[in-house]
């Protein structure tokens, strides 16, 4: 290894990306938010460089100065990705940890040029990065456009259940769709995110039981399993590669359990052409590392934090310079893992060591319940940059975002990982199914998860376990392949939740829940999708949206602007249609306490769910 060069590649990100392992070319400019690849080549040899070495680039700017740390790409390539996040002239020069001739004391510079707006209409992702909005609770782009998150989970993306194929040809949705099939499907329907486990290291079809214990006695969490499963499932890239490589350090388990200090770069660049493809079609991944059933094994046979925070800095590092969200963990329970603030630590171990990802993106983690209550607020993780909850499937959950809501200093919100369509002993497609999907989007929004919402299907579709998107099913045999999955009504009606919100442009980032001046609101059953309603309000109180939950009866609100007078529009969450704008007014009394009109058509008790708009007569 007797290189010492560099080269320099820019990856057109809007367009396809070129592949790992791929002979870059030198280039002098980019776009700004466009993807600027580094490669470098070690002039010595190590035994596993993915632990032994440290390299990054010290990046300036125009009011920029960052170190920016890279990765290693197997054989002897390393790679440092980094962006431009204004137009101008930026420089770079190289270091690494412990000394290397190839890797160390290499510059360069490029230009970058800013993308019309024309460009940036688009591919929103050309706006740059994911910020918090000016109120802090929700996002936006860098260029300060809103951006109301608009998710699916599909956690599987790396893996050969989302077929990834070189040509550009679009297969109908059925058997043989596969990743770009789905991209381009929920393009359709106004998606602008996907939800993405970058590795599920013990996930694999081994023919072992879910749970496993070691020769000393140690009781580990080896699969996935639900109910009706008795073995893993596959989770290898379609070439076969997994995440890690094989055999591990899990004593009596080598070979199912992968060696979790040895990455496989193989898989990861396969990983890289579908995030660059999300880039290229305007979606934003949220990428989460990992999934919390492999800390048991990773804390006991591997040094911790140290060990899972280098995995974490890998993962970050190479999707830095990508449009993208960020997350440590997928908490999704709090059983058969390690406590949460095992995790905690090894997150806010990457900030000490590494510092926090130089181009600002932002961090939040799937929870069990909630973020908040898992990790504490920002003081105490210090790597969060928006609270999250996930994982309770009935509206009694949504007062967790309030509860976010109300923290100091504000971050954006959203529920992660709500009800699946599918869940719930509702079949999955149907109409009952559509009640809590709408619920969960409707409710938490209006709740506090200004910053958006992440839909889901597939779930305990009758027993056994039923399949669907986010488990990444494929056989065709199961009770619901994910092609079937993806065109369920609920994923459609996600558009008419951003139409919603997004009514009054900008405005909703200012919104302030208000539930309790809804009255009643709480007329249904705790563990439902039924009778409860929400309401979000202005702090000048000329503007409300309101959602109520089929079977929720007439009611008052209060809190509005004394003796006002206010247009009513009402909102069908299944159509995304509005009332006529002539729609009836209401005006509230001195005390600003106002009877809100009856359901269209349907009298004083709601048959199905309903949006309701308030707004100042002459103020819209």
């Amino acid at each position: 290894m007797k290189r010492q060069r560099a080269w320099f590649l820019v990856v057109f990100l809007f367009g396809v990306a070129a592949s790992g392992g791929t002979e870059p070319k030198r280039a002098q400019s980019a776009h700004v938010w466009e993807k600027v690849e580094i490669v470098l080549h070690a002039g010595k040899q190590y035994d596993n460089p993915y632990t032994e070495v440290t390299v990054w680039v010290d990046l300036k700017g125009p009011g920029f100065e960052r170190r920016c740390y890279g990765f290693w790409d197997g054989h002897d390539v390393f790679r440092v990705r980094v962006m431009a996040t204004v137009p101008g002239t930026w420089t770079w020069k190289s270091g690494s940890r412990p000394a290397d001739p190839g890797l160390e004391g290499i510059g360069g510079s490029f230009t970058a040029v800013d993308w019309t707006e024309t460009q940036k209409q688009e591919n929103p992702c050309r706006r740059g990065m994911i910020r918090p909005s000016t109120s802090g609770r929700a996002f936006q782009y860098a260029d300060g456009t809103p951006y109301f998150l608009v998710g699916d989970t599909w956690w599987a993306t790396p893996t050969f259940r989302f077929r990834w194929r070189d040509d550009d040809v679009l297969r109908p949705m059925g058997p043989e769709a596969g990743f770009k099939e789905f991209v381009a499907y929920r393009r359709k329907q106004e998606f602008n995110c996907v939800a993405v486990l970058a590795a599920l290291p013990n996930w694999a079809n081994d023919d072992q039981p879910a749970t496993l214990k070691t020769p000393d006695g140690t009781v580990l969490r080896a699969a996935w399993s639900q109910a009706g499963t008795k073995s893993a499932k596959t989770m290898t890239d379609e070439a076969g590669n997994t995440a890690f490589l094989l055999p591990g350090k899990v004593p009596g388990y080598e070979r199912y359990f992968p060696d979790l200090q040895r990455i496989n770069p193989a898989y990861f660049q396969s990983m890289d052409k579908k995030i660059d493809y999300l880039n290229a079609q305007g979606f934003v991944p949220f990428i989460e590392v990992a999934r919390r059933d492999i800390g048991q094994a990773w804390q006991k046979f591997y040094p911790w934090p140290q060990s899972y925070s280098r995995y974490i800095q890998y993962i970050w590092s190479r999707y830095q310079a990508n449009v993208c969200l960020f997350s440590p963990i997928h908490f999704d329970s709090s059983g058969a893992t390690i406590p949460a603030a095992d995790w905690n630590a090894a997150a806010n171990q990457v900030i000490d060591d590494y510092g926090p990802p130089p181009f600002g993106t932002l961090a939040g983690t799937n929870p069990t319940g909630s973020s908040l209550r898992n990790w504490g607020h920002v003081d105490k993780a210090r790597w969060l940059g928006f609270h999250q909850i996930g994982n309770l499937r009935t509206h009694d959950s949504y007062a967790l975002l309030t509860e976010i809501f109300q923290t100091n200093p504000p971050v954006p919100a959203i529920n992660g990982e709500p009800y699946y369509d599918g869940m719930e002993d509702a079949a999955g497609g149907t109409e009952e199914a559509g009640f809590y999907c709408r619920s969960a989007m409707y409710g938490s929004v209006l709740s506090g998860g200004l910053g958006g919402h992440i839909y889901g299907a597939g779930g305990w579709i009758g027993k056994p376990w039923g399949g669907g998107i986010w488990s990444g099913e494929v056989e065709e045999a199961s009770p619901c392949p994910m092609w079937k999955a993806f065109q369920w009504p609920s994923a459609g009606q996600m558009r008419h939740l951003k139409s919603f919100i997004l009514s009054e442009g900008r405005r909703y980032q200012d919104l302030i829940p208000c539930t309790d001046q809804l009255a009643p609101n709480k007329a249904g059953k705790p563990k439902s999708a039924y009778g409860w309603a929400y309401s979000a309000k202005t702090a000048s109180r000329d503007l409300f949206l309101l959602y109520f939950e089929k079977d929720c009866p007439q009611a008052t609100l209060s809190g509005a602007q004394p003796d006002a007078k206010y247009q009513t529009r009402w909102f069908n969450p299944r159509t995304g249609q509005w009332s006529t704008p002539d729609a009836a007014s209401v005006s509230a009394n001195a005390s600003g306490q106002l009877v809100l009109p009856p359901f269209p058509g349907e009298g004083t008790t709601a048959k199905t769910d309903w949006a309701l708009k308030l707004a100042v007569a002459g103020d819209r």
